[in-house]
């Protein structure tokens, strides 16, 4: 059924939950798997102006690779054949949510894996929800694994 599962990770356990079943989904179904991670350099706050903008970009960069790095591993491990993707919002009017669905459309995905953090109340209503916006937006069926 599925033969080509888009998994989003940032590092966190919920992520790496949902990596282990994009990974057994991909194993039952014999299918490729595309892991990606997103950035946004362009919104970033500076504040008062002491921070280089090039400096915090490239420390995003780095560690989005590091991540993509590490989550790559663990899927050939697993034996699954895997490509990694950064997606970098570098232009005005793009958010996360959207860049997601945008490769799982373009890749093409059949689905898309992706962890929900349980964020409520003032936490949900400040930092918002990419799986969420993924959710709103996307095409593709989209498998939420939630946080223990």
């Amino acid at each position: 059924m599925f033969k080509r599962i888009l998994v989003a990770v940032d590092g966190s356990s919920t992520a790496d939950q949902a990596l282990q079943e994009a990974i057994k989904l991909a194993k039952e179904h014999r299918a490729q798997l595309r892991i990606v991670h997103a950035i946004d350099i362009l919104n970033v706050y500076l504040g008062d102006g002491f921070v280089d903008p090039s400096e915090i970009s490239d420390a995003q960069t780095k560690s989005g690779q590091e991540i993509l790095r590490k989550a790559e591993a663990v899927a050939r491990e697993a034996g699954i054949a895997v490509e990694t993707q950064l997606l970098v919002i570098d232009t005005a009017g793009r958010r996360i949510p959207e860049m997601i669905a945008a490769d799982a459309e373009s890749w093409p995905a059949d689905l898309i894996v992706i962890c929900t953090h349980g964020r409520s109340g003032l936490n949900h209503l400040l930092m918002g929800s990419v799986a969420e916006g993924v959710i709103r937006v996307a095409t593709k069926p989209v498998l939420l694994i939630r946080g223990k």
